[in-house]
């Protein structure tokens, strides 16, 4: 054999070892809950952002499409209290909930659903405190997602607009 099949050969063997005590050390860890998000941050959306609204004590931070009807999610707060409004599109006669993601972080909240005149589908509306996990580490990371029948609707800023994301939390609390 060779010196290079030799160095091949341990190389093959150390891993194989490595491997081995790898499997045997997971193998008596206690089971993890599991993880709901990819690697890395979601992607902006072309045309799509987070816009803050603020009329005296009020403050929005609403996700959709620039100057029109097209909103996603609204997280709204009177006053900074920690006390916000969450509201979303959802699908008619669908569960009445907003359930959202950020980070690993989950939130199911139970909502009330009217029907929408301009659309088809409801508009959700629940209560939620900016203490709550999801919205801690959407603050953190800087996106939130909304699952709809079991799809995943990443909501992440563009550049220029991240900053909003902290105002809103710092005028709610």
């Amino acid at each position: 054999m060779t010196d290079l099949n030799v160095g091949r050969a341990r190389v093959g063997l150390c891993l194989l070892g490595a491997g081995v005590v790898l499997a045997a050390c997971s193998t008596a860890s206690p089971p993890q809950r599991p993880i709901t998000t990819t690697g890395g941050a979601p992607a902006p959306v072309e045309g799509y952002d987070w816009f803050l609204n603020e009329d005296g004590a009020a403050t929005q931070l609403v996700y959709g499409l620039h100057e029109s009807d097209d909103v996603r999610l609204t997280l709204a707060c009177e006053r900074a209290d920690g006390r916000l409004e969450v509201s979303a599109h959802g699908p008619t006669g669908g569960p009445a909930e907003i359930h959202l993601e950020s980070g690993g972080e989950t939130e199911r909240l139970h909502a009330k659903a009217e029907a929408l005149e301009i659309s088809d589908g409801d508009w959700l509306t629940a209560a939620a405190r900016t203490s709550d996990p999801v919205f801690q580490r959407f603050r953190r990371v800087g996106w939130i997602a909304l699952w709809q029948g079991g799809e995943r609707h990443a909501y992440a800023p563009h550049a220029d607009s991240a900053g909003r994301i902290e105002q809103f939390f710092g005028r709610c609390g």
